[in-house]
């Protein structure tokens, strides 16, 4: 089949030289279905980063194959191909019956977290049919014994092929029985805090290191959680819809009610701790990961503050109003799938100076290696160091 990939772009996210929207794993999937001769309608796609299986697959002749894809970026890259292609023929779902629901065929762009595996695993053996076939694929150098034994407990037949073009595929087949609930999301305590996590959301459960230190810098963390305390921005005695990210402002710019943007809030502990401790202000939790998104929802229930946490699916906060926050938290990440790139980071300081108005304060964690000190006075305005340790700095930045 000659399907042009190279046509493919992987916008919204990081584009770059080193950086493509396909490679070999989604090759040796398309090739795998095509040979199973599944209907479209019996196929399911989990995983496809920019659209290199779906659009494939739907070049081919395959009509109704169901998508779910976590990321926000992922969602607009496959829309965007499809539309630069001339492509349809494909629905996008969330990890659910709707998607698996008499699916006889997953393929599977295998996830760096274990976790994610053995919840999409499981959802599969769930709610796929009795003789759905499972083919998961990576490239062989992220690919571990671990992967298999976590299909082996939700699949009898877990067979690895012969790598091909430094990819794999594995086929499980056979579902074994499953639990009578799923068993995602997880929930743990925390000194002060109940986090609530889906297989996909960085760091589980836990509370990430980087986090536990911005909280701490900011007087947020654990006993020191406080309805008592005085937010960054201005207070105000009058609660906001959190659904709706615009509002009003002051003279100065500022708001009538404090609006503070959790960005990239993963299981949502910077939000939920932020709205505990100040209970007049309105936040906003988003991120790109749908798996993030369902976590710190769960997270702000659990904790008792989801009338005032609006959690939003989507890219760099773009669907927040331009110079309408007043506080951004941001604990940024340097990894783009299996790639170390700054990329990442930039993306958020740029979105980060857009939200803000004049006068409003970034807090930001990020490994003390990386000194992105320079680049967010560059981007964001004059950026002081908070603390540091060797392994992580806080900083404030203020908005010119």
């Amino acid at each position: 089949m000659d399907f042009p990939y190279s046509r493919l772009r992987r916008w919204p996210d990081v584009e770059a030289d080193n950086l493509q929207a396909h490679d070999a794993t989604d090759l040796l999937l398309v090739e795998r279905a095509l040979s199973l001769g599944v209907d479209g309608g019996e196929t399911v796609v989990i995983g496809d980063d920019y659209g290199a299986i779906t659009l494939a697959l739907t070049a081919a002749g395959l009509d109704g194959i169901r998508v779910h894809q976590d990321l926000a970026t992922g969602r607009r890259a496959l829309a965007r191909n499809a539309e630069e292609l001339g492509l349809a023929g494909f629905s996008g779902h969330e990890l659910d019956v709707a998607l698996l629901g008499g699916a006889r065929l997953v393929l599977l762009q295998l996830p760096k977290a274990l976790a994610e595996l053995d919840e999409i695993a499981d959802a599969v053996a769930r709610w796929a049919a009795p003789d759905v076939v499972l083919v998961a694929g990576g490239r062989v150098k992220h690919m571990t014994i671990a992967q298999n034994e976590v299909l082996g407990r939700r699949f009898a037949h877990v067979q690895a092929q012969r790598a091909e073009r430094k990819s794999r595929l594995v086929v499980a087949s056979e579902p074994r029985p499953v639990p009578a609930e799923p068993p995602f999301p997880v929930t743990a305590q925390h000194e002060g805090l109940v986090l609530v996590a889906h297989g996909g959301a960085f760091a589980g459960a836990k509370l990430d290191i980087g986090t536990r230190f911005l909280l701490e810098v900011l007087g947020l963390g654990g006993s020191q959680l406080s309805t008592d305390a005085t937010p960054p921005g201005e207070g105000a005695p009058e609660p906001a819809d959190p659904g709706n990210p615009c509002c009003a402002v002051n003279g100065d710019g500022s708001s009538p009610t404090p609006i503070v943007v959790d960005l990239g809030c993963g299981t949502g502990a910077l939000a939920t701790s932020y709205a505990l401790a100040h209970p007049d202000a309105r936040v906003i939790a988003t991120d790109r990961s749908a798996a993030a998104v369902a976590s710190a929802r769960a997270t702000a229930a659990a904790n008792g503050v989801a009338d005032r946490v609006a959690v939003m699916h989507d890219d760099a906060g773009s669907q927040i109003a331009d110079a309408s926050a007043d506080v951004v938290l941001l604990n940024p990440p340097f990894h783009l799938g299996t790639s170390v790139h700054t990329g990442a980071a930039t993306r958020l300081f740029e979105a980060a100076a857009r939200m803000l108005r004049p006068g409003g304060e970034l807090f930001t964690v990020f490994n003390s290696s990386l000194g992105y000190r320079g680049e967010l006075t560059r981007l964001v305005g004059t950026t002081e160091q908070l603390q540091r340790t060797p392994k992580f700095t806080v900083t404030r930045s203020v908005r010119r």
